[in-house]
C-alpha cells in the first residue's frame, strides 16, 4: 500500500524559541536561514525502510529548481555541507520527527511545504507557509552579526529611540518599532514580491536592504510611506503625530496604498521596523547640521541677505538642523576585502540613485576613508558629513546683487552622528565611525582623497594644512533663552568683543526667523542692524527681541514642529575682519504624564492615565493625543479638543497585556500650536 502523508506538525513553538521568532504575531512558523528547524509527519502507517519520502519547498509564483525558488529533499540523502538538507531524527509508530536544514544564503521568503512518498502521492500543508528570513546567529549568513547583545539590540528589540532637535539640544523620540507586530512581516514580504527582484536577488542582503530604501518610499513604486514637507497635511497625518512604524505598515499592507504623511525620522523608523524584521540587524542613525549636497562638491552655499536673514531661494543646497537614516549590518562580498560591517542606507526621498529614489547601502568603512566612488552612494552620504559650509552676504546697491564671502566652515558639517546605545536608553555618539576626528591629519587625508575622486578642485583647499590663527580680533557670542516656551516672548544679547589692543568700529546685523528643521524659512521675525565702537578689551551688548504674537501666528498656520533661529554677521569698517554666528533655539513644551503600574501580568488588566497640563500663557487647539503599547494596545487616538491656559485633560485606557518581558507605552500630543510632545512608560510584564 502507497505510504501516505496525512499531517505536518511544524513545531512551532520550539523551532520559534530556537530560532529567535518567538516573538513575532503570526500563527505560522517563522525561521532564520542556514539553521536547522524541526518538522514531526504523520503518516497513515508504520514506515518501512523500502519507504521513500521526500520534502519540497517552494517559493514564488513560478518556482523552479534552476533558481532556487523549488528546493527537493529526499530524507537522508547525502548533501553538502551548509546546503538544504533532510534528515530523519526519530521515528515513533507512524510519525517521523525530521530536521530541515536551509542554506545560510537561501532566498527569504514564503516557501510552501508538500511532502511526497510516491509518483503522485503528494501531501500539500495548504495555506501554511513557512516563512524563512535572514539569520545574524549563523556565521555563514551575509548578516552574521557576532555579539549577542548587539543581535538583541539591533535585531530583537522592538523599541527604541530616534534622536532629533538640534546640536545644541538634542532630545530622544521615543520610536515604536514593532517588528514583531501582526502583518508587519507579511507586508515586507508583499513588497517584495511586487518589487521584481529576481529570486538569485533575495539572498542578498546587500541588494535586498538598497530595494527597501525605495520600496518604503512612495516615490517610484507606490511604496509604503508619502513623503511631505510643506507644512500642510491635511490630507493624512501630520509627520510628527506618529508614535511607531506598525501602524503604518499594518496601514499600507491593508489598503495597498501609501500612507500619509512622513518626514526623515518616520521613514527611518519605519526601515529600522522592516530590515528588523526579515533579520537583517538595524540602527537609526541621525545626523546633526547634515549637508544635502546637490552639486557634488563638497561645499555647501549658505546665503544671507544685508538684514541677516537666510535665502532660501539662492540654492539647492540645504542643512538641515538633522537628518536621520539607517545603518545596517552585512558582509560586502561585491567590495575590496575591508568593508565589511556597518553599512548606510537611508529610504527618505532626497535624491535619485540610478534613476530611483533609494540610497545605499554604502560602508561606513568606505565613508571614514573618503572613497567616494565604492557604491552606493557614498559620494553623497560622505558630503552629508563632511561638506565644507560656505557663508555669503548678498547685497543690493543700485539694483545690482553683490555676493561676499564671509567664512568658509571646515567643521560645521556633520555632528553628533547619533543611536540608541545597546541595552542601555542612552544616546551614543558614532560619529567617529564616520569620519576622523575634525582637524586631525587623518581628517585632511580623507577629504583629499574623496577630493580626488570626485576630481573637484573646488573641494582641494579644504585638504592644506589649516592656515595660521589670526591675531586677536572680534568675537561674537549670543546670550540668552536657550529653549521658549510658545507664547512668550524671546529676549537676546548679541555679545561683540573687541579682544584687540585698539579700538574697533564694527557693522553688527541680525536676522531672526521662524523655520523647520530642514531650515525652510517660514517667516522673518525681527532684524537689526547697527554700526557701533567697541573700545579695545571691551565688550558691546545688542539686544533683540521679539514679541510672541510675532511668532504665533505663522506657527498656526504649519503643522511642523518649529524654532527660531538668529542669524549674526559682524565686519570691521575696514572690511578686513568678517564674523558669523548663529543661534537655534528650540520651544520648550509641557510635559506629558504618565501613570500606571511598574509591573503587570500577561493576560490581568491594568489602568493607563496620561494627564497633561497646558502650562502656557496661550491656549492649544485641536489637541490630540496618541498612544500606543507594543504586545499592550494598538495605536489610540483622543481629541481633546481646545485646552485653555491651565487647563487639563486625561485619558484613560485600559491595558490588557499579551506578551511578557520589557514593555514601553509612548505617547505623543499634537495641537494647531505645537507639535512633538512626547512620552514614555516602561512596565515589566511577567508570565
Amino acid at each position: 500500500m502507497a505510504l501516505r502523508a496525512t499531517n505536518v506538525d511544524f513545531l512551532k513553538q520550539d523551532n520559534a524559541c530556537q530560532h529567535h521568532t518567538s516573538e513575532y504575531d503570526n500563527s505560522h512558523l517563522i525561521v532564520r536561514r542556514g539553521q536547522p528547524f524541526q518538522l514531526k509527519i504523520t503518516f497513515d502507517r508504520q514506515l518501512t525502510q523500502r519507504d521513500k519520502i521526500a520534502l519540497q519547498f517552494t517559493t514564488g509564483s513560478r518556482p523552479m529548481k534552476s533558481n532556487g525558488t523549488l528546493i527537493y529533499l529526499e530524507l537522508n540523502a547525502a548533501s553538502h555541507p551548509n546546503d538544504w538538507c533532510a534528515k530523519v531524527q526519530d521515528y515513533q509508530g507512524k510519525e517521523c520527527t525530521v530536521s530541515v536544514n536551509t542554506s545560510a544564503n537561501a532566498i527569504i521568503g514564503k516557501y510552501f511545504l508538500s511532502v511526497i512518498t510516491g509518483r503522485g502521492v503528494v501531501y500539500m500543508t495548504g495555506d501554511c507557509p513557512i516563512y524563512l528570513l535572514c539569520n545574524p546567529w549563523c556565521q555563514d549568513d551575509n548578516v552574521y552579526m557576532p555579539n549577542e547583545d548587539e543581535r538583541k539590540e539591533y535585531v530583537l528589540n522592538d523599541t527604541g529611540y530616534i534622536y532629533v532637535g538640534s546640536q545644541s539640544n538634542i532630545k530622544a523620540r521615543p520610536w515604536n518599532f514593532g517588528q514583531h507586530e501582526e502583518d508587519v512581516l507579511d507586508c515586507c514580504f508583499f513588497l517584495l514580491d511586487r518589487s521584481g527582484l529576481k529570486p538569485a536577488a533575495r539572498r542578498d542582503p546587500v541588494i535586498l536592504s538598497r530595494k527597501f530604501s525605495a520600496l518604503v518610499n512612495s516615490n517610484d513604486d507606490n511604496g509604503v510611506l508619502t513623503g511631505n514637507w510643506s507644512g500642510n497635511y491635511g490630507a493624512g497625518c501630520s509627520p510628527t503625530s506618529w508614535t511607531g512604524s506598525s501602524a503604518i505598515i499594518q496601514s499600507y499592507y491593508k489598503t495597498k496604498r501609501p500612507v500619509l504623511f512622513g518626514q526623515c525620522w518616520v521613514f527611518s523608523g519605519v526601515i529600522t521596523t522592516v530590515m528588523r524584521c526579515i533579520g537583517i540587524p538595524a540602527r537609526s542613525v541621525t545626523n546633526f547640521s547634515s549637508a544635502h549636497d546637490t552639486e557634488e562638491n563638497l561645499k555647501i552655499d549658505f546665503y544671507m541677505n544685508d538684514r541677516g536673514e537666510k535665502l532660501d531661494d539662492y540654492c539647492s543646497d540645504s542643512i538641515w538642523n538633522f537628518h536621520v537614516w539607517n545603518d545596517v549590518w552585512m558582509k560586502r562580498p561585491d567590495l575590496p576585502s575591508g568593508y565589511d560591517g556597518w553599512q548606510a542606507i537611508d529610504a527618505t526621498p532626497q535624491e535619485p540613485s540610478e534613476g530611483i529614489f533609494q540610497c545605499g547601502p554604502c560602508s561606513l568603512t568606505a565613508i571614514k576613508e573618503g572613497m567616494v566612488y565604492l557604491p552606493y552612494d557614498a559620494k553623497f552620504v560622505f558630503a552629508e558629513v563632511n561638506a565644507d559650509k560656505i557663508e555669503w552676504l548678498v547685497k543690493e546697491q543700485n539694483g545690482e546683487e553683490y555676493l561676499n564671502v564671509i567664512r568658509e566652515e571646515k567643521k560645521s558639517i556633520g555632528k553628533f552622528i547619533s543611536t540608541k546605545a545597546v541595552n542601555k536608553n542612552l544616546r551614543q555618539d558614532i560619529t567617529t565611525e564616520y569620519k576622523p576626528i575634525e582637524g586631525s591629519e587623518e581628517e585632511r587625508k580623507t577629504f583629499q582623497t574623496a577630493c580626488g575622486h570626485l576630481k573637484s578642485d573646488a573641494c582641494l583647499v579644504f585638504a592644506a594644512p589649516p592656515a595660521p590663527p589670526s591675531p586677536p580680533g572680534i568675537k561674537i557670542q549670543v546670550t540668552g533663552e536657550k529653549e521658549l516656551p510658545p507664547g512668550n516672548p524671546l529676549s537676546l544679547n548679541i555679545l561683540v568683543e573687541n579682544q584687540s589692543n585698539e579700538t574697533k568700529t564694527v557693522s553688527v546685523t541680525a536676522g531672526c526667523q521662524l523655520q523647520t528643521y530642514t531650515g525652510k524659512i517660514i517667516a522673518s521675525l525681527a532684524s537689526t542692524v547697527q554700526t557701533i565702537d567697541v573700545a579695545a578689551k571691551q565688550v558691546a551688548t545688542i539686544p533683540v527681541n521679539v514679541a510672541a504674537d510675532q511668532y504665533m501666528k505663522s506657527m498656526t498656520q504649519v503643522d511642523d514642529e518649529l524654532m527660531i533661529r538668529l542669524n549674526v554677521i559682524t565686519e570691521t569698517k575696514e572690511g578686513q575682519e568678517k564674523n558669523s554666528e548663529c543661534l537655534v533655539i528650540p520651544f520648550a513644551y509641557p510635559p506629558i504624564k504618565v501613570e500606571m503600574p511598574e509591573t503587570g501580568k500577561i493576560n490581568e488588566d491594568f489602568h493607563c492615565t496620561f494627564t497633561f497640563k497646558n502650562t502656557l500663557s496661550i491656549p492649544l487647539e485641536k489637541c490630540e493625543l496618541h498612544v500606543e503599547g507594543l504586545g499592550i494596545f494598538r495605536l489610540e487616538k483622543f481629541n481633546h479638543g481646545d485646552v485653555k491656559p491651565g487647563g487639563i485633560f486625561r485619558s484613560k485606557i485600559i491595558c490588557a497585556p499579551k506578551k511578557a518581558g520589557e514593555k514601553k507605552i509612548v505617547a505623543e500630543l499634537i495641537s494647531k500650536q505645537i507639535k512633538g510632545i512626547h512620552a514614555e512608560k516602561i512596565i515589566n510584564i511577567t508570565n
